[in-house]
């Protein structure tokens, strides 16, 4: 890739950004978004970058998805974009429905539309006190399941996300397994495990809050935005016991780790476990606005007028949806193959960024859902902050796009159909910024 060289028409598009936005959660580094294909997207300069970020997922068969997804969108664009779903009736979001449930374990018969991840967990916090006639929720720390009131109730990735913002409404949030930062002196990452369901059990549920009185617990099978956390398969196990025993829906929030992103069309399946709720977003709808909530048929169903909205079900999402998961269900073995072979290159990738430089203390993930997490000291694991920005942005100025996550980890998540070629290409440009901030740090 050739160095990125950016003038005064990138600044100047920021500043009126800056000027007028309400401001979220930019990136560092000067990316304005103009076209993207496959592996690659393109700023408004004409720099051309390779897409290590799907942004933010949601791109996993390739940026700006593909050509069946744009034709699907287009066509529909041309009959009816808008049927008010969820006042009127329409076929495709029906269709969709029905063929989405096949990807489901049996007994899942009941399908919410929406726009987005936080909205499809608004809607599982709905459904879950409504189904149970209970109150409380479990969340994790360092979760991220969305940004409305709801969701956010069950986020605690960072302070930033919460403050100002409360009272949060009945959450209770318990310990995440993550036996890099092991705070039990735990022999091994499943005695680490459990040592997070005892405070479940024996401290949170036996001394503060009846789980007679808990709907639900909401749980991430890899944390996203709190940094590609991976828990062991028995940590899932045990919250599946906890509640089946007693009477507790298990939500698992797929937003980020779904649709095929660590190797399964469920990332909960890599557990071995069925949760009792599933949340999607993010890559269900091949680039354009869509959530889903799906939930066993057993359950029953929600009262006229309890639980709608205007745009959920919006026909040309769902016609784009639709077409990506007819190219999931057509090519499933594929993409799994597909992904085992990559996650291998990347792992191997990765763990030599590990053994070479100081700065790289660990590496974690599923699949194609990978990070490594940035420290000052392999020894003390503090947090590398500093050097994680400057990593990315020296990665950006060289034509790879990255997105942080955690307090100083870098996630790995190219289209799932990134060419190999284009793969090692990308871990070359990560690599040459690792080697460039580790070697400053040294200097110092």
């Amino acid at each position: 890739m050739t160095k990125i060289k950016l003038t005064k028409t990138t600044f100047d598009l920021i500043a009126r950004d800056k000027k007028i936005m309400f401001t979220t959660t930019r990136e560092h580094y000067p990316f304005v978004a103009a076209k993207g294909s496959g592996d690659y997207a393109w700023d408004v300069e004409g720099n051309k970058f390779l897409d290590f970020s799907s942004f933010i997922s949601v791109y996993n068969f390739g940026v700006n998805g593909s050509a069946a997804v744009r034709k699907a969108a287009k066509d529909q664009i041309d009959k009816l974009m808008h049927a008010a779903f969820l006042d009127y009736h329409a076929e495709l979001p029906v269709r969709f429905a029905e063929n989405l449930l096949t990807m489901f374990p049996k007994g899942f018969g009941r399908v919410f539309l929406s726009n987005s991840g936080t909205e499809a967990n608004e809607d599982a916090i709905k459904l879950a006190r409504l189904f149970t006639k209970r109150s409380y929720l479990v969340g994790f720390t360092n979760a991220f399941h969305g940004r409305s009131l709801g969701s956010l109730g069950l986020t605690a990735t960072k302070l930033v996300h919460r403050e100002h913002y409360g009272p949060f409404p009945n959450t209770i949030h318990s310990l995440y397994p993550n036996f890099y930062r092991d705070q039990f002196h735990a022999s091994d990452p499943d005695e680490h495990a459990l040592a997070c369901i005892d405070h479940l059990e024996k401290v949170i549920m036996a001394k503060e809050y009846s789980p007679k009185e808990i709907a639900a617990i909401f749980v991430e099978p890899i944390q996203g935005e709190g940094g590609y956390i991976v828990p062991p398969r028995i940590f899932m196990k045990e919250l599946r016991r906890i509640a089946d025993e007693n009477n507790i829906i298990l939500v698992s929030d797929e937003v980020q780790a779904g649709y095929m992103r660590t190797g399964k069309f469920l990332a909960m399946d890599n557990f071995g476990v069925t949760a009792d709720i599933y949340t999607m977003a993010k890559a269900i709808g091949g680039g354009l606005p869509m959530g889903a909530t799906i939930a066993k048929r057993s359950f029953g169903d929600t009262p006229s007028g309890s639980h709608a909205g205007t745009f959920g079900g919006n026909l040309v999402a769902v016609a784009a949806a639709s077409a990506t998961l007819d190219y999931i269900k057509k090519n499933k073995t594929g993409i799994e193959s597909m992904v085992k072979r990559k996650n291998r290159i990347m792992m191997k990738r990765l763990n030599e960024l590990r053994d070479n430089y100081e700065i790289v203390g660990d590496v974690r993930g599923l699949g194609m859902m990978l990070a490594i997490e940035l420290v000052k000291d392999k020894r003390t694991k503090e947090h590398a902050i500093e050097e994680r920005t400057k990593i990315v942005e020296d990665s950006f100025y060289n034509g790879l796009l990255l997105l942080p996550a955690g307090t100083s980890a870098i996630r790995i998540i190219p289209p799932i159909t990134i060419s190999e070629k284009a793969l090692e290409e990308g871990f070359d440009i990560l690599e040459g910024s690792v080697k460039k901030v580790n070697a400053e740090k040294v200097e110092r």
